[in-house]
């Protein structure tokens, strides 16, 4: 009772929101289209980004605009939910938050590391994170060096784990986004004990844990198909952090000689009867299919817990991949059935 009690509200307004995300046949449709424009007329129409796709002007329809568009939805929609949670379901909504401080400071990475002439264009991002984030924007888009940048994040808990990197050599993109991302894992993986109690601390260390081994597999494939990675440089890739990957099963798969002995030590993990490398899919439409498992199974079998906030907002964010997806297949020109193999896997 008590948990009906607590979510009964924050419930109700995700089924509502829920209903307005798009259909499978929508995304048919999307993909028989033959511009962006098309797209951006089609989403006005017959969707819910009617409204924000309404503030702008006809001669601003392009990709670039349309996808700072559906950012503000996705952060639109967490700031209805975040007014819906009281305390507990708050600090929970921190957690999530994260997730998009460090696609922020990401992106500010690739501009000055890649020393773009393009401004950092963060000003549709500005108003979310000067009411939720610690992070301030205005102090990021002063940076030209990566040196400026860690410095502008001082006072941030994302300060320290990049400040030792500046003293190392040859510092890339690549390891900083990898410091982020072990930075990122590890520490929520601390703080949702510390915030979550119960049902809804199992709930969360099931979809993050799932993730975290989701995403080891992930590198350790990609590691070897693609780059033939040693399995010392490829456990620095990894996550330490084990949920339904035991050590033995991370050791097997990393120091399995071949793509052949890696699907056979996979075949023998939890994740197996979800994630078929032999499946015509590609690795991230696998990764996708089976977290879209793990996130509805857990919102279906515990309706009122914190699974419906993360599952849907899971959801949202699936949907906004793919609606970029489908507007660069658009773009280049690909024919219905091509574009949406690139989408793939569901959309509910």
């Amino acid at each position: 009772m008590g948990n009906l009690l607590e979510y009964s509200g924050i419930v109700t307004k995700v089924r509502a929101m829920e209903g307005k995300l798009l259909t499978p046949e929508q995304f048919t449709e999307l993909a028989n289209l033959g511009s962006v424009p098309e797209i951006a007329d089609y989403l006005r129409k017959n969707t819910c980004y009617a409204d924000a796709l309404n503030t702008l002007e006809e001669d601003q329809i392009h990709r670039g605009n349309i996808e700072k568009v559906l950012t503000q939805s996705l952060y639109h929609d967490y700031t209805k939910l975040y007014r819906f949670c009281g305390q507990k379901q708050r600090r929970f909504m921190r957690l999530i938050l994260k997730n998009y401080e460090i696609d922020l400071i990401n992106y500010c990475l690739r501009i000055v590391i890649n020393r773009y002439k393009q401004p950092f264009d963060l000003n549709h991002k500005k108003a979310f994170f000067d009411r939720y984030s610690q992070i301030s924007i205005e102090k990021l888009i002063t940076s030209r060096t990566t040196d400026e940048l860690v410095e502008n994040l001082k006072g941030t808990e994302y300060y320290a784990p990049l400040r030792k990197l500046k003293d190392a050599q040859n510092v890339t993109l690549y390891d900083y986004n990898l410091t982020l991302d072990l930075y990122f894992y590890t520490s929520t993986w601390k703080e949702q004990k510390r915030l979550l109690k119960k049902d809804d601390l199992e709930l969360f260390m099931r979809d993050r844990g799932s993730k975290i081994d989701l995403l080891n597999l992930q590198w350790i494939y990609r590691a070897k198909k693609y780059y033939n990675m040693k399995p010392a440089d490829i456990y620095l890739l990894l996550i330490p952090i084990h949920y339904k990957l035991s050590t033995d099963q991370v050791k097997e798969l990393v120091e399995s000689p071949g793509l052949e002995e890696f699907e056979a030590a996979a075949a023998k993990t939890f994740y197996s009867r979800y994630y078929n490398f032999r499946q015509d899919l590609t690795i991230e439409q696998m990764y996708a299919e089976c977290l879209h498992h793990v996130y509805t199974v857990d919102r279906r079998r515990y309706p009122y817990s914190i699974a419906a906030i993360n599952t849907y907002l899971f959801l949202k964010e699936e949907e906004i991949k793919k609606l970029t997806t489908v507007m660069e297949c658009v773009r280049y020109s690909l024919n219905p059935s091509e574009t949406l193999a690139y989408v793939g896997g569901r959309t509910r």
